[in-house]
């Protein structure tokens, strides 16, 4: 299946400039294909692979460390210990950053309820008036 730099930025949420960016900074597992007239041709397996791209780029992988794990999928088997490495260096980062956000949202949740307590004190106050 080909598909054009439009179909694939409806398929992924990406702009087309964010598609060009991703190609330009060497994001993508796979040159992509030209067409007619010198126009870029994608595959599904390269909207599966931007969409995981997307997805580390989401959970906080900066360009520059996707680009690395991209480069050694590029170069094929026999270096599945440095992939396996580099995402579990992410996995880590992901999982220190969840721990801290339930730790905000637990101070969050905390002053709601401190603020809410307040609200319905006052609204009582002001009813027994």
């Amino acid at each position: 299946m080909r598909l054009s730099i439009g179909q694939v930025a409806e398929q992924t949420g990406l702009s087309v400039h964010a598609l060009r960016f991703y190609e330009k900074e060497g994001i993508l597992a796979h040159q992509v294909l030209r067409g007619p007239g010198g126009r870029r041709v994608y595959t599904q397996r390269d909207v599966d692979w931007l969409r995981m791209c997307i997805m580390l780029r989401t959970s906080g992988m900066p360009v520059p460390e996707i680009r690395r794990y991209t480069e050694l999928v590029r170069q094929g088997d026999g270096n599945e210990p440095q992939r396996l490495a580099v995402l579990k260096e992410h996995q880590e980062r992901v999982r220190l950053q969840m721990e801290h956000l339930r730790e905000c949202l637990d101070l969050i949740t905390h002053k709601v309820g401190v603020y809410e307590d307040y609200v319905k004190s006052i609204a009582v106050k002001t009813a027994a008036q």
